[in-house]
């Protein structure tokens, strides 16, 4: 069996790199295991073989990628094998931030979101601790999933991260976007209200509006008003989310108690910084530059 899985098992592998299935299914190793003259018979002990050989490494139930540990072998991308392991999924949150160069930190997790239900080992683990989120660790990262519900899974886009790998991830503005309805998975609203400060000629505000008009969610549309108002964005942009109805105040940091100043034109209330500090945080950049 050395010598058959050996042969058979490179020849696979072979196959499987012509065709871009750098990241495999068991299903695409039996399409192309035929080409080769392996029978369906012995595909899973060559499987087998080649992961124990550390040519392979099993990702999960029937799905495989390549170590590149072979003499011109291919390491896989991390963002392959997290848009892999959940399908449909896209890279986002702070691996999209990072990719797009909107953040100088250096995520050590690679994050993703979802509209499928994730399960992972660790969830089916009877000691898994409590407090900390569910993931995969594969080659030594740490791979997490945010869910959505479907009709938030977009502003998507596919990119070319190298020369082989072409993965969906959340353009600009909808990470962004993220940002203001999630703050709490980015340590605060502070990092929202930097990000878009530094990054905001960058963006396509048109897009933007719209991406946070279609998500729907009062308190992240008043969140980015609020803050595009005061970098001076046009008016055609700011108004279009003040128009949004809104019933009562929304806190602009959702970590912080309830507490500051109350902005009637957005419906916010900004309990970010303490209280003496307030009145100079609601002026524009312009205001508070005199």
């Amino acid at each position: 069996m050395i010598d058959y899985g050996n042969t058979k098992g490179l020849s696979l592998l072979q196959e499987l790199a012509n065709q871009g299935l750098f990241v495999f299914t068991v299903e695409d190793a039996k399409t192309l295991a035929s080409r080769i003259g392996l029978s369906d018979n012995y595909l899973s002990q060559v499987l087998s073989h080649l992961s124990q050989a550390g040519w392979i490494i099993r990702l999960r139930r029937g799905l495989y990628a390549g170590t590149g540990s072979l003499p011109g072998g291919v390491q896989v991308h991390p963002f392959a094998v997290a848009t892999r392991l959940v399908e449909p999924s896209a890279i986002s949150h702070w691996s999209a931030m990072s990719y797009h160069g909107l953040t100088d930190q250096i995520p050590h997790i690679v994050t993703a979101f979802t509209p499928q239900k994730v399960v992972t080992p660790t969830m089916r683990r009877s000691n898994a601790k409590i407090g900390r989120k569910h993931s995969w660790d594969i080659w030594g990262a740490r791979y997490e999933y945010v869910t959505v519900i479907l009709d938030h899974f977009f502003g998507i886009e596919d990119v070319w991260v190298d020369e082989r790998f072409r993965i969906p991830i959340t353009d600009k503005e909808r990470t962004i976007l993220e940002t203001f309805v999630s703050p709490r998975l980015f340590g605060g609203i502070g990092e929202a209200l930097a990000t878009l400060e530094e990054h905001i000629h960058e963006l396509d505000l048109e897009k933007l509006v719209g991406y946070a008009k279609r998500y729907g969610k009062a308190s992240a549309i008043k969140r980015l008003g609020w803050a595009l108002e005061r970098l001076e964005a046009p008016p055609e942009f700011v108004d279009r989310l003040k128009e949004i109805p809104i019933k009562g105040f929304r806190l602009l940091e959702p970590t912080r108690p309830r507490r500051g100043s109350y902005d009637k034109r957005w419906m916010i209330q900004n309990n970010l910084l303490g209280e003496r500090d307030l009145n100079e945080a609601s002026k524009s950049p312009t205001e508070r530059s005199r």
